[in-house]
C-alpha cells in the first residue's frame, strides 16, 4: 500500500480517484472510460512532477526519511553479489546499525560498509534506526582496515539520523569511536566513495563519508544536526524546524554548490520510494563511475586528494 507525505495530498486524492476508475474498469466497460483513466494519469504524473521539482528542505527531510525509501540492505541486495556480511568489533560486540563485509560489485571485489534503519517494527529496532553505537564505528574500522590489506575499494552507504546519543554509548567513547572511523577513512590506500542514500546526520554520517568522492540521491539530505535538534537548540521549539531546514543548507543542490559533495544521483519522479529499482540502478551507476574515475591512482595520491578535498570545504565555506 502506497504511503503519502503531508504535502503530496493533491497527488493522493488525484491517485485515489484513478485507482476508482480503474476498479470500476475491471468490473465493466474499460472502453468506456478508458479515456477518462488516461486523462487522470496523466493529470497525477504532472502533479507529480509539478510537485518535486520544487520541494523546500523541509519537504525533502520527509522524503528522505519515508518509511519506504530503499535502504541498506535493498542496495546490498540489488547491486552487490557475493555478500558477505562480517560482524563485530572485536572489543564489545557487535552493532546491528552499521552493517558491512566484503562483496563484489560489478566484476570488482570491494568492501561494503552501510547503515541500515529497518523496514518494519521489528527490524527498526533491531537495527535501533539506523543510529550506531561505538562498536558500530569501530566495526566499521575493523573493515576499512581489512579492504586496505587486501586493496579493496571501500563503498559506504549512508542513511543515518546520527549517532545514538545513549548513555551507554556515551559510556563506551562514542565521540572517540567516530573520530577513529573519521581518521580510518582518511587514512585508506584504497579509492572509497559514500553514497547518502537518505538521511546523513552528523558525526554518525561523516565516520563512514570522508571519502574521495561523496554522492548524494537527489531527495536526500546531509548535515550537522537534524533540523528538529537545531530548532530545539536555537529557539528552545521543534516547531521551526521547517525554519531551520531552510537555513542549514542542507539539500543535496545546496551541497553541491559549495561544493561539500561531487555529485547528485537523480531520482525517479516522487522520489525513490516510487520505484526503488530505479534509484538503487541510478546510484550503482555512480558508484561505478566514480571507482572508474579513481583507478590508478596510486595509495600516497588517494590520501593526498581525499585529504585536499576536505581541506578545500573549510577553506572555501
Amino acid at each position: 500500500m502506497r504511503s503519502y507525505l503531508d504535502f503530496e495530498k493533491p497527488v493522493a486524492e488525484l491517485e485515489a480517484k484513478l485507482e476508482e476508475l480503474r476498479a470500476m474498469a475491471a468490473q465493466g466497460d474499460a472502453v468506456a472510460i478508458g479515456d477518462d483513466i488516461a486523462r487522470l494519469e496523466g493529470k497525477a504524473r504532472d502533479a507529480l512532477l509539478q510537485l518535486y521539482a520544487n520541494l523546500s528542505p523541509s519537504q525533502k527531510t520527509q522524503v528522505a526519511r519515508h518509511p519506504l525509501r530503499p535502504h541498506f540492505s535493498d542496495y546490498a541486495a540489488s547491486l552487490f553479489e557475493e555478500f558477505d556480511p562480517l560482524a563485530g568489533d572485536r572489543k564489545f560486540g557487535d552493532d546491528h546499525a552499521i552493517l558491512g563485509g566484503l562483496a563484489r560489485f560489478r566484476g570488482r571485489a570491494v568492501c561494503l560498509i552501510g547503515q541500515e534503519k529497518g523496514s518494519s517494527t521489528e527490524t527498526r529496532i533491531k537495527h535501533n534506526f539506523g543510529m550506531a553505537r561505538p562498536e558500530g564505528y569501530r566495526k566499521a574500522v575493523r573493515l576499512m582496515e581489512l579492504a586496505d590489506r587486501f586493496s579493496l575499494p571501500v563503498i559506504s552507504l549512508v542513511d543515518t539520523a546520527g549517532a545514538f546519543p545513549g548513555l551507554d554509548a556515551e559510556e563506551r567513547g562514542q565521540a572517540e569511536a567516530i573520530a577513529r572511523s573519521t581518521d580510518a577513512c582518511l587514512s585508506l590506500g584504497v579509492p572509497n566513495v559514500a553514497v547518502i542514500i537518505g538521511e546523513g546526520g552528523s558525526g554518525g554520517a561523516i565516520a563512514i563519508a570522508t571519502a574521495n568522492r561523496v554522492l548524494m540521491l537527489e531527495h536526500s539530505i546531509y548535515s550537522v544536526i537534524s533540523p528538529e535538534g537545531a530548532a530545539s537548540i536555537l529557539w528552545r521549539d521543534t516547531a521551526k524546524a521547517q525554519e531551520a531546514a531552510m537555513n542549514m543548507k542542507i539539500t543535496a543542490q545546496d551541497l553541491l554548490r559549495f561544493h561539500v559533495i561531487d555529485a547528485i544521483i537523480s531520482e525517479p519522479p516522487g522520489g525513490a520510494h516510487r520505484a526503488p529499482e530505479v534509484a538503487i540502478g541510478a546510484a550503482g551507476d555512480a558508484i561505478e563511475a566514480a571507482l572508474n574515475e579513481l583507478d590508478g591512482m596510486d595509495p600516497a595520491a588517494l590520501r593526498k586528494a581525499r585529504r585536499e578535498k576536505f581541506l578545500a570545504i573549510g577553506r572555501n565555506l
